[in-house]
């Protein structure tokens, strides 16, 4: 396998596109991101980290754009800059956020921004109380715990779904261009050829990672299924999906505890149909874990909860 043109450090946003920025900013706040700015014509929405934003909508026909990628320094938007054919320049970003960029085309037509210098903001609290887990801490909290009703709160973006009618070129092209590494490949069939789905992460050796940065799934048609962003407990994701639930927004699957990665996780659709995903309490790697390879019978499972509907599985925002 050859050496990846550079590698990046973690996943920075998803870029979509809307027709009313109010209408998808209603959603956006009340799935539980925080507006950082809004121009006239795109919105920017950010979570409790310091990250500037980790949503963006621009204005327009409804469509999915791209993902952007955070670089591990500026010489390496140069490099691939410099060794990628689809490749732009390395530019400022004219944007709130500030920081530069470079932009590839994966081979489904979809942008892959990878950034670096993007502008922090400070971190926004959020009151949590200790669990009281068995004989784990015990009586960590004596006070009487009364969540209030409302948002979750997403701390950051987890990872990116795509869906792709090419799976091998486009994990082949992925890899390649920004470094990214095989977590587990889901097959179909008894076939560990007959690959379905390639959930990948970073690669940063021995330090540990969340289980997936990013997946490709098998679809007749290329788009977006998903976006994910970790809340901080299962009491936020639950508080999250009652407050969803009363605004009348459209829930597509969840509660349930994934097989792979074991994320707690509850999924929603937008007013034109792009799923957002809450989860908590990923599994993490480092390099020592290697690839895998699992039959999709146990690999798309859940260790609780519903298992995934068609609606879900097949589903792609072009």
């Amino acid at each position: 396998m050859t050496e990846p043109i550079i590698k990046v450090t973690d996943i920075a946003w998803g870029r979509i596109r809307s027709p009313d920025l109010d209408i998808q900013e209603e959603f956006l706040t009340s799935f539980g991101l925080v507006r950082a700015e809004r121009t006239s014509n795109a919105l920017y929405m950010r979570g409790t980290d310091p990250d500037h934003h980790i949503h963006i909508t621009e204005k327009g026909d409804p469509g999915f754009i791209s993902l952007a990628f955070n670089a591990a320094n500026e010489e390496d938007l140069h490099k691939l800059a410099k060794e990628a054919e689809s490749a732009t320049e390395v530019h400022d970003i004219d944007e709130p956020g500030g920081g530069k960029k470079v932009t590839i085309t994966e081979p489904n037509g979809y942008g892959i921004e990878v950034v670096w210098g993007i502008e922090e903001l400070g971190t926004l609290e959020v009151e949590r109380h200790a669990y009281n887990l068995s004989n784990i801490d015990k009586y960590a909290r004596t006070d009487n715990w009364r969540k209030p009703k409302g948002p979750s709160h997403p701390k950051r973006i987890g990872h990116g779904v795509i869906g792709t009618p090419k799976l091998r070129e486009s994990i082949k092209w992925m890899r390649h261009h920004i470094g990214i590494i095989g977590t587990d490949e889901v097959y179909v069939e008894n076939d560990e050829e007959k690959v379905v789905a390639s959930f990948n992460r970073i690669d940063a050796g021995k330090e540990y990672v969340d289980h997936h940065v990013f997946l490709f799934v098998q679809n007749e048609n290329a788009g977006l299924n998903h976006i994910s962003y970790e809340v901080p407990d299962f009491d936020d994701v639950v508080m999250g999906h009652e407050h969803l639930k009363e605004k009348g927004y459209n829930h597509i699957w969840g509660f349930g505890r994934h097989y792979l990665g074991s994320q707690i996780f509850d999924y929603w659709k937008d007013p034109w149909d792009r799923v957002h995903e809450h989860w908590c309490d990923s599994d993490v790697l480092n390099i020592d874990y290697g690839t895998k390879v699992i039959a999709a019978e146990v690999g798309f499972g859940s260790q609780w909860g519903e298992p995934a509907p068609m609606e879900f599985i097949g589903h792609v925002s072009p």
